[in-house]
């Protein structure tokens, strides 16, 4: 099940489309080494197309139903490169991710434009939280450098920390 976004509407989702469409243009999109050549070519449209109209979860059905993900990926042991299967959980963890990430990005354009700032909240109920995930719950960020980390780290974690990591259940809201 994907995340409660709370100031997920139509502007938000106009703002995600903008920042989509300024990576895709700069060719700076991510792109999942999980993906397939197919799902790699297929995923900034796929992409744009949730942040439009759909979801986390219906950007991962898209990723599943159309098996746009590698079933196998390399990994290292002990520094020796072994094959092992792709985790049954993949699709999600990307379209969370990625979602959830342009959503952020979304919603600090719009504070930016709008002088407000983004507070962090738990968007997915968690059994065992993560203590740098339950840190950042409550916290205010000025949107403004919310959105210039975002965009100066596609990918991967942020110098601020959101979203901290894969499948923490931390987003954000515009307050």
């Amino acid at each position: 099940m994907g995340l409660d976004y709370k100031s997920l509407d139509s502007a938000t989702r106009e703002a995600m489309a903008a920042e989509v469409e300024r990576d895709a243009a700069a060719r700076s999109l991510y792109i999942s080494p999980r993906l397939t050549e197919q799902g790699a070519n297929e995923w900034p449209e796929l992409l744009l197309s949730a942040v439009k109209t759909g979801t986390d979860d219906s950007l991962a059905r898209e990723l599943s139903t159309r098996r746009l993900l590698k079933t196998h990926e390399e990994s290292h042991r002990n520094g020796k490169p072994f094959t092992k299967a792709v985790p049954a959980t993949a699709a999600s963890t990307l379209a969370e991710g990625e979602f959830n990430r342009f959503y952020l990005r979304g919603i600090a354009s719009r504070g930016l434009a709008e002088n407000r700032d983004i507070e962090i909240y738990r968007g997915r109920v968690s059994s065992r939280p993560r203590p740098e995930s339950e840190a950042l719950m409550g916290e205010r960020l000025a949107a403004g450098e919310l959105l210039d980390d975002l965009r100066a780290h596609i990918g991967v974690d942020g110098a601020l920390g959101l979203p901290p990591g894969p499948n923490s259940g931390l987003t954000g809201e515009l307050i």
